[in-house]
C-alpha cells in the first residue's frame, strides 16, 4: 500500500507557521466558531481591562499572571487547530507542485489527429486532447480512444504504472499523471479549477471541512455546560455578600475558566482535521468528516466484484482438450488466434501458451488474415493459408461449425459447465472445423483479500459481493474471496435496493466500487469508497476515493474512523475528569475564608489561596499543548468489543484525567510558592 510520507508533529516548518496562524485565529470571526474558546477570550479581555483599571484588592502581579495565562489558554487552543491545519497544508503544497501549468494538445474537430497546443487552463469540458508517450495528462477526463500505461505516482505515490483504456471501468485519468507508453485520446470531463487534484488540495487544506454531527453535538454540549457554569458563577457574589464578604472579579473569572471544559473545546477542531489528514496519509481522500466518522460505525460492506475483489481482467489459466487433441495443438491454435487480439484476455492467452507450453510464435504468418470479433458472431480468429482457427463463445463456435450434436460437442459442453461452476468463463477453440477444446478464463481474486475479509469479520462487519455474473460463477468467486454473502446478476437498481434495505434495518452501509454502474450505490451508501482506477462518475458519487484502488484498505479506513471517534471520546473523558479534579484546587481556595469548613477539601495541601488559583489556571493552560500530540496522532485502535473498550477508556483517560490535575497542580503550586509568584 502506498502511503504519503508522514511529517513529524513538531518540526520548524510546521511549528513556525502554526504560531503565526494561532495569532491570526484570535480574530473574533475565527474564534466564534469555537464558542468555549471565544468565551475564554472574552474573559481574558475583561481581565485585561480590569488590570488596567486596577480597582480591587488583588496584587498587580497576581492579576497580570492570570491575564497572561488566560491569553495563553486561548493561544494554545488556536495553536492546536493551526498545527493540525498545517500538516494538511504541507500535504496540499506537494499536491500543488504536481499541478503545474501544462500544455495540452487539443484536437481539432473533424480533422483527424490535428491539434492546437493550448494551456491546460484553456481546456473546457467536452474538449478532446491527444496525450502521447512522455506527455503529462493536462486535465481530468475519460479515455475515448486507445490504451496506454500511465504513471500515477505523482498522485498515489505508487511507482507501478497502470493501464488506462477506452471503454470499461479503467478509463478515468487524472491531471498531472504521465503517459509512459503508446498514445490515447482523452475527453475532458471538468472545467478549470474543478478537477480532482483541485478538490484534493482544497480538502486537505481544510477549506471545505465541515463539522460532523457528533462534533456538532459535542460542541452544543460544551456550550450548554459553559452557560450553566456562567450562571453558577454569576450567583456566587450574592452568596459571598450573604456570608459577609466579597470575591474579586478576577478570582470569579479564574473559577469560571477552570469550570468550563476548555481542554476538549481547544482540541475538538484539531481532532477532526487530524482524522481527515490521517486518511490522506493512507492515500484515501475523504470528502467530508461525516464519512470518516461513519466509517468507524459501519455494519455491512458491499463490494463490486470486477476491479474491486478481482483484478478486473479475466486471465487464461488452463487449456482443456476434447476429441483426442493434444495440449500442444490447442495451445498453438489458441496462440495464433490471439496474436492479433489486443484485449487483456487475448494477451493472457498468448502469455499462457508461451510460458506453460513453450509456444514461440511472435507474429502471424505472412499473408494471414485476421477474423475480427463482432458482437453478432461472438468469435474471432485467423486464416493462415489453408488453415482457419476460430475462438469465442461456446454456442457461437458450435453454431459456426454446425456440430452441436457431435460427441466432441457434448464433451466440450461438459468441460465448459465445469469451468462455469468453478467461477470461470470458457472460450471454445476450433481448427479447420474440428473442436480442439476450451480455454479457461478466470477472474483473478486479488492477493491477500481473503485474509483481509477475515479481519473485517472479526471487526463485526459483514461483507457482500455484488456482481453481474450468474449465480454459479458468483458463488465460486465468493467462496474463493471469503466474503460472507453475494448478490448475483445484480443491476444498478438491485444494488441500490440492497443498500436501502440494510439501511432501513438500522445498519450503516459502506460500498466499494469503480464503475459507472456503481455510482448510484456509492451515492446512497453511508460510506461510498470509489476506486481511483474507476470512472469519473464513480469518483464523483463516492464520499471517499481510494488512490491505491485497494478495497481491502477499508479495514484501515474503518480503523481510522474508529480511532477518530475514540480519540474524541477519550479526550472528552479526560477533560471532564480533569475539570472535576480542578474543583478541589480552586473552590476551597476561593471560599475557605468565608466558609472555613471547606478547608477539608484542600486535599492537595496547596500553599495559599492565590497560589491555588494561579496553579489551577496555569495547569488549565499547559494541559492543552500536552495533549496536542494525542489529538493529532489519535488514540490507538484495537479491535475489541464495546464493553472492554469503554472500560479501557475510563481506566486510562477517566482515571488519568482525575490523577493528572492532582499531581500537576501540586507541582505547579510548589514552583509558584518557591518563586514567590503568588
Amino acid at each position: 500500500m502506498a502511503r504519503t510520507a508522514s511529517k513529524s508533529l513538531f518540526t520548524a516548518d510546521l511549528i513556525l507557521p502554526a504560531i503565526g496562524d494561532a495569532f491570526r485565529k484570535l480574530s473574533p470571526s475565527e474564534l466564534i466558531r469555537n464558542p468555549v474558546m471565544f468565551t475564554t477570550a472574552i474573559v481574558a479581555v475583561l481581565l485585561t481591562i480590569l488590570l488596567a483599571v486596577g480597582q480591587d484588592s488583588l496584587a498587580l502581579g497576581f492579576k497580570l499572571q492570570l491575564v497572561v495565562w488566560l491569553w495563553l489558554t486561548v493561544l494554545f487552543g488556536t495553536f492546536a487547530e493551526a498545527l493540525a491545519e498545517g500538516r494538511g497544508k504541507a500535504q496540499a503544497a506537494s499536491l500543488r507542485a504536481t499541478k503545474a501549468e501544462l500544455t495540452a494538445k487539443r484536437l481539432k474537430k473533424n480533422d483527424g489527429d490535428a491539434f492546437d497546443a493550448v494551456p491546460a487552463s484553456a481546456l473546457r469540458m467536452g474538449d478532446v486532447v491527444l496525450v502521447e508517450k512522455g506527455d503529462l495528462i493536462p486535465s481530468d477526463g475519460e479515455v475515448v480512444w486507445g490504451v496506454a500505461s500511465v504513471n500515477e505516482a505523482a498522485i498515489t505515490g505508487e511507482s507501478a504504472p497502470v493501464i488506462r483504456e477506452a471503454g470499461g471501468d479503467r478509463s478515468a485519468v487524472t491531471a498531472g499523471t504521465r503517459v509512459i507508453s503508446d498514445r490515447i485520446k482523452v475527453q475532458v470531463t471538468v472545467n478549470p479549477g474543478q478537477g480532482f487534484l483541485d478538490r484534493m488540495i482544497a480538502l486537505v487544506e481544510g477549506a471545505e471541512r465541515q463539522k460532523t454531527p457528533n462534533e456538532i453535538a459535542l460542541t452544543l454540549l460544551l456550550v450548554g455546560l459553559t452557560i450553566i457554569f456562567l450562571i453558577a458563577v454569576a450567583t456566587i457574589p450574592s452568596f459571598a455578600t450573604y456570608a459577609g464578604g466579597t470575591i474579586p472579579v478576577a478570582v470569579l473569572a479564574a473559577l469560571f475558566i477552570t469550570l468550563i471544559p476548555t481542554t476538549i473545546a481547544a482540541l475538538l477542531s484539531a481532532i477532526g482535521i487530524a482524522g481527515m489528514d490521517r486518511l490522506v496519509r493512507f492515500n484515501v481522500l475523504a470528502k467530508s468528516g461525516r464519512a470518516v466518522e461513519a466509517a468507524g460505525d459501519i455494519d455491512v460492506l458491499l463490494l463490486d466484484k470486477t476491479g474491486t475483489i478481482t483484478v478486473g481482467d479475466r486471465q487464461a489459466t488452463e487449456f482443456r482438450t476434447v476429441g483426442g487433441a493434444s495440449q500442444a495443438q490447442l495451445a498453438e491454435a489458441a496462440l495464433l488466434a490471439s496474436l492479433a487480439d489486443e484485449t487483456p484476455e487475448g494477451r493472457s492467452i498468448v502469455l499462457l501458451a508461451r510460458e506453460r507450453f513453450g509456444q514461440t510464435a511472435q507474429a502471424l504468418p505472412e499473408g494471414a488474415e485476421v477474423i475480427p470479433f463482432t458482437a453478432q458472431t461472438r468469435i474471432s480468429g485467423v486464416d493462415t493459408g489453408g488453415t482457419r482457427i476460430i475462438k469465442g463463445a461456446v454456442d457461437s463456435v458450435l453454431k459456426a461449425l454446425g456440430s452441436n450434436g457431435s460427441d466432441d460437442a457434448d464433451e466440450l459442453r461438459r468441460i465448459t459447465d465445469e469451468i462455469a461452476r468453478a467461477g470461470g468463463t470458457p472460450l471454445a477453440v476450433a481448427q479447420d472445423g474440428r473442436l480442439l477444446g476450451a480455454i479457461f478464463l478466470k477472474d483473478i481474486v486479488k492477493a491477500g483479500i481473503r485474509e483481509r475479509f477475515g479481519e473485517l469479520r472479526q471487526m463485526g462487519i459483514r461483507t457482500v459481493m455484488i456482481t453481474g455474473d450468474n449465480p454459479l460463477t458468483a458463488a465460486s468467486i465468493a467462496a474463493e474471496a471469503g466474503v460472507d454473502d453475494f448478490l448475483a446478476q445484480a443491476t444498478p437498481e438491485d444494488k441500490l435496493a440492497l443498500i436501502r434495505k440494510e439501511q432501513q434495518g438500522g445498519r450503516l452501509v459502506a460500498m466499494c466500487g469503480d464503475g459507472t454502474n456503481d455510482a448510484p450505490a456509492l451515492a446512497q451508501a453511508d460510506v461510498g469508497v470509489a476506486m481511483n482506477t474507476g470512472t469519473q462518475a464513480a469518483r464523483e458519487a463516492g464520499n471517499m476515493v481510494d488512490l491505491d484502488s485497494d478495497p481491502t484498505k477499508l479495514i484501515e479506513v474503518v480503523g481510522l474512523g474508529k480511532q477518530l471517534l475514540m480519540t474524541r471520546g477519550a479526550l472528552t473523558t479526560f477533560s471532564v475528569a480533569n475539570d472535576v479534579a480542578k474543583y478541589f484546587a480552586i473552590i476551597p481556595a476561593m471560599f475557605v475564608v468565608l466558609y472555613p469548613g471547606l478547608g477539608v477539601l484542600n486535599i492537595m495541601a496547596l500553599g495559599t489561596a492565590q497560589s491555588a488559583i494561579l496553579s489551577a489556571i496555569i495547569f488549565n493552560a499547559l494541559i492543552i499543548p500536552c495533549l496536542v500530540p494525542l489529538a493529532l496522532k489519535g488514540v490507538t485502535y484495537r479491535p475489541i468489543g464495546a464493553g472492554p473498550l469503554l472500560a479501557r477508556n475510563l481506566a486510562i483517560y477517566g482515571l488519568g484525567g482525575l490523577v493528572a490535575p492532582f499531581v500537576g497542580i501540586k507541582l505547579i503550586d510548589m514552583v509558584v510558592n518557591g518563586l514567590g509568584l503568588a
